[in-house]
């Protein structure tokens, strides 16, 4: 058992850590993060959608060289950052910035030095944005079995669906017979979707995905702050600057966050083949 003035070091610092999570990210806090979205953060979400895939990559090849023995390359590729910083993130290193100095005034604060404070902040906020991919691929799977009755863990496998129904839709309404006799004749003869309308819609739901996902916190943060997790990522990230280490593997929550377009292509994938 610790010390008892390291106890209560530490029980201060719970407490702090549980005041900001409650501050930040319940209904209230969430909603005033999300007004910095408003703006400039709407053009720079669908950017770093398609960014997304590229940083879990240079992350993973970072910690592979890492625990090869080339820790300098491999450091210089996590290090990397190849997002555009979005407002709401901007606020969340701010505010957790100003937290951590605060507890270091109080001699409750990690004694390290202040890159890698920074760097731990950033990756407290990038978790933070895949925790809100999450969201999106949770609520487009909902909106795949609700409306096709089938799996849409992605944008990529929603495409095709959404797509046949907008054609099928089109081609009733103008079926010249009326829109009875267009539905039962586009039910005996199923409408063919045109490959460019299937990718044209596909961007249209990236484009889509990628807001939803700019406001995605507004469900995301009161479900993991009720839930603990938010705390508990930040006390993750107060012991590991504690120890001043870095961890090499990506975090849960970004690979979480690709495997559903990992699974999105390998449905798209297995469909094709069944033709």
């Amino acid at each position: 058992m610790p010390p008892a003035p390291l106890r209560s070091r530490l029980t201060r610092r719970d407490a702090a850590l549980r005041r900001f999570a409650r501050l930040r990210y319940g209904p209230r806090g969430t909603l005033a993060l999300h007004r910095h979205a408003i703006g400039a953060d709407l053009l720079r979400a669908p950017v770093n959608v398609m960014l997304a895939p590229v940083a879990l990559l240079m992350l993973g090849a970072g910690w592979a060289l890492t625990w090869m023995g080339a820790t300098r390359v491999g450091g210089w590729l996590r290090s990397r950052r190849v997002f555009l910083r979005s407002d709401v993130s901007t606020v969340i290193q701010r505010d957790l910035g100003a937290l951590i100095a605060d507890l270091q005034r109080q001699g409750l604060g990690p004694d390290t030095s202040p890159d890698r404070i920074a760097r731990a902040i950033r990756s407290h906020a990038d978790t933070r944005n895949a925790v809100a991919e999450i969201t999106t691929s949770l609520i487009v799977l909902t909106v795949g079995i609700a409306l096709f009755h089938r799996a849409t863990p992605g944008m990529i496998s929603l495409a095709g669906p959404m797509a046949q129904m907008r054609a099928h839709g089109a081609a009733v309404r103008d079926f010249a017979l009326g829109d009875t006799l267009g539905r039962a004749w586009y039910w005996a003869f199923p409408v063919e979707t045109a490959p460019l309308t299937v990718v044209a819609t596909g961007v249209a739901l990236a484009v889509a995905g990628s807001l939803v996902t700019t406001f995605a916190g507004l469900i995301a943060d009161p479900v993991q702050l009720w839930t603990g997790v938010h705390r508990r990522r930040l006390s993750r990230l107060m012991a590991r600057l504690d120890a001043e280490t870095d961890s090499g593997a990506p975090e849960p929550e970004h690979l979480l966050a690709r495997l559903g377009d990992v699974i999105d292509t390998a449905l798209i994938a297995l469909r094709s083949w069944r033709g």
